[in-house]
């Protein structure tokens, strides 16, 4: 018989709170997802996005009475008003000549909360108390109290006190003290002034009004108000990085479902440098803000090797928009992607030291549409070196260097490095028309970083199950994708954008830590772009408008970008060797006349020490001082119209400058 009337108590509970409950019941022994770096310096946390419902017993009683206390303290006496409290609200509304105080119960408030909006009028506080005499008629003050502290809001989007506990915390409601119990009951009057997170003063002010108002309601002693007020209370700190936790938690996604975030308990060692993500947000900040408040911008740094992700900013303001530009937002590389042209050419059997033209030529593009690519600025050099070519972002010899290769080879080419391009831009792929993300074009990068291996980007090291106390390992991996010798000979080419082109205010960094990379500005000065990178580390930096509009004149990835580079790069490799891109036996070294291409020669004016793939270097000697005259090579064939066509090119391009 007892057994049955237990059984049948706790049906009529289950079903009592099965009418209340709006959210799912929150789950015994969530722990959150915690983040750590590579260091193991603290991140932040994962947080649950759906609402959890508290039963009343798991809300400490010290929360219920301290919230009684300040909010209520006749609660179990009135039947959902306090006409007592009401009477005394309106003659201050009447000294201060406006609705200032409520003398709302806990009742009225969880009405309002519920079902009424914020307005405070006559009307509004009639239907608010007629509201809540029904409620008090349809359930019991625990109830009403559960359903109150489930629904009220406690600050920097905390609805309700399971995520209020999780937030500031990192508990579960049971598991709070009385202490923190006695904070989070002041919240609720001002939730922007009064949250834990907020300015000590009123915080704490607030605090001491609760613990007041429990010993004059007899809940508490006066010494026992003493001992609170000196306990000291940690607050779990907010969360950093959010563009890279937001980062981590799809990986995780990823990799255990949609509801890993909700189950929790995880320990995640990220591959991220905390020290290094604070550098890059300030870096990026500063070096945009100080162009224009409106713009926007993006860098991500992986170490070469690995393909740790080691810092990632996704925009100026990380607190304001969640929006990742670094993982998401696809944008026209300009003359970004010329390098990766280089190297497909590289293979192909062409050298830093080939010499092409640079007179601009017509392409029939159909339709009787004629397409004539300029250089930046219209300026024209005529005969140079690959090498100066690359440096100095020639237009017009890098399209007929992509069109010498072929684009369907290229398009294959960069896959293989990681970077998904349309064949159907055509030529225009020489001038970055094909849009990318910031992250893909680094990854595409890596390659020539490291002598040919492209690493898998890696953002998170290792996680720790707590529920099984197990660890799972993430390792990186490497795939070769190029060359050694395409690897070197590009960035020893790349140099020299650092040195004399278009990135020439990083000589002097480049001279103290050997290093390589290419500017970007696509067509209007929409985006700048500045890819760059060391032995060991690699950086990508990105500056436009969300929606793409002129940046300018001047806004160049060698003006814009670069500088960014700098400032962050010089913090990054600050603890790390100085070494330099290292040599493989597959290049060799022969002294040519720059101007022709060909061995110099001891009358040859101007010599330069060339490297080359091995089989690839020059046999015959400057045929302008001394040596045997070279052959020329015969252009392309022209159409009837004296133009080249550009084949399978049907996208228009809009162009990359720099």
């Amino acid at each position: 018989m007892l057994t049955v009337l237990v059984v049948a108590l706790l049906v009529c509970s289950a079903s009592a709170q099965e009418n209340v409950a709006t959210y799912p019941l929150l789950a015994p022994g969530y722990t959150s997802i915690k983040i750590f770096d590579s260091h193991r310096r603290f991140v932040g946390r994962l947080l649950p996005e759906k609402r959890y419902w508290a039963t009343i017993d798991r809300i400490p009683v010290f929360l219920q009475n301290a919230v009684v206390a300040i909010e209520d303290a006749r609660f179990y006496e009135h039947g959902g008003i306090d006409l007592r409290g009401i009477a005394r609200a309106l003659v201050k509304d009447v000294v201060k000549g406006r609705m200032a105080e409520g003398g709302s119960t806990i009742t009225q408030q969880l009405i309002k909360n519920r079902y009424l909006s914020g307005v405070k009028t006559i009307e509004r506080k009639f239907e608010e108390a007629r509201m809540a005499m029904d409620f008090e008629e349809k359930y019991s003050k625990k109830q009403i109290l559960e359903m109150y502290f489930n629904e009220i809001y406690y600050g920097n989007g905390a609805w309700g006190i399971v995520q209020a506990a999780r937030l500031y915390f990192d508990k579960n409601p049971e598991e709070l003290t009385d202490a923190e119990c006695a904070l989070l009951a002041g919240v609720q009057k001002n939730p922007a002034r009064y949250n834990p997170f907020g300015k000590s003063a009123p915080v704490t002010g607030r605090r001491d009004m609760v613990l007041k108002r429990m010993v004059e309601w007899k809940m508490i002693t006066s010494r026992q108000k003493q001992k609170l007020r000196l306990q000291r209370v940690t607050f779990t700190p907010r969360g950093q990085a959010p563009q890279y936790m937001a980062y981590i938690r799809g990986k995780l996604i990823e990799r255990y479902g949609a509801d890993i975030v909700e189950q929790g308990g995880l320990e995640v060692t990220a591959a991220m440098d905390l020290n290094l993500q604070k550098v890059a947000e300030k870096a990026l900040q500063d070096g945009v803000k100080r162009i224009s408040p409106q713009l926007q911008g993006a860098l991500v740094c992986l170490d070469a090797a690995t393909g740790d992700v080691l810092a990632a900013v996704g925009g100026v303001d990380t607190t304001k928009s969640s929006y990742n530009r670094a993982f998401s937002a696809r944008r026209q590389p300009g003359s970004a992607i010329k390098p990766l042209i280089y190297a497909a050419a590289l293979e192909k059997g062409f050298t830093a030291g080939s010499i092409m033209n640079d007179t601009p030529v017509s392409y029939d593009r159909g339709n009787n549409e004629i397409w004539k690519p300029q250089n930046y600025g219209r300026e024209q050099y005529g005969d140079l070196s690959l090498r100066q070519a690359l440096a100095y972002s020639n237009n017009v010899i890098t399209i007929k260097l992509l069109e010498a290769i072929g684009v369907p080879y290229f398009v294959d080419f960069a896959g293989k490095l990681g970077l998904p391009l349309r064949a159907e831009n055509g030529l225009s792929l020489a001038l970055g028309t094909n849009e990318v993300t910031l992250n893909d074009l680094v990854l595409a990068y890596t390659p020539l970083a490291t002598g040919g291996l492209r690493p898998a980007e890696r953002a998170i090291l290792r996680i720790y199950d707590r529920h099984r106390r197990t660890w799972t390992e993430n390792p990186s991996a490497v795939t070769p994708v190029l060359s050694p010798a395409t690897a070197y000979v590009t960035t020893q080419m790349l140099k020299d954008v650092l040195r004399y082109g278009t990135a020439k205010n990083l000589k002097k960094f480049s001279q103290v830590h050997p290093s390589a990379g290419k500017t970007g500005t696509t067509d209007d000065y929409r985006d700048a772009w500045f890819v760059g990178y060391t032995p060991q580390i690699i950086t990508g930096v990105w500056v436009g408008y969300d929606k793409p509009k002129p940046g300018g004149k001047g806004f160049t990835g060698g003006a814009v970008a670069a500088p960014i580079w700098e400032r962050f790069m010089r913090t990054a490799v600050a603890s790390k060797p100085v070494v330099d891109f290292t040599r493989p036996d597959t290049v060799v070294s022969v002294s040519i006349d720059p101007v022709t291409g060909c061995l110099a020669t001891p009358d040859c004016p101007e010599k330069r020490d060339e490297f080359y793939i091995s089989g690839t270097e020059p046999t015959e000697y400057c045929p302008t001082h001394g040596g045997i005259p070279v052959v020329p090579i015969t252009p392309p064939s022209l159409n009837s119209d004296g133009q080249q066509s550009d084949p399978g090119a049907d996208a228009r391009p809009q162009g990359g400058n720099e």
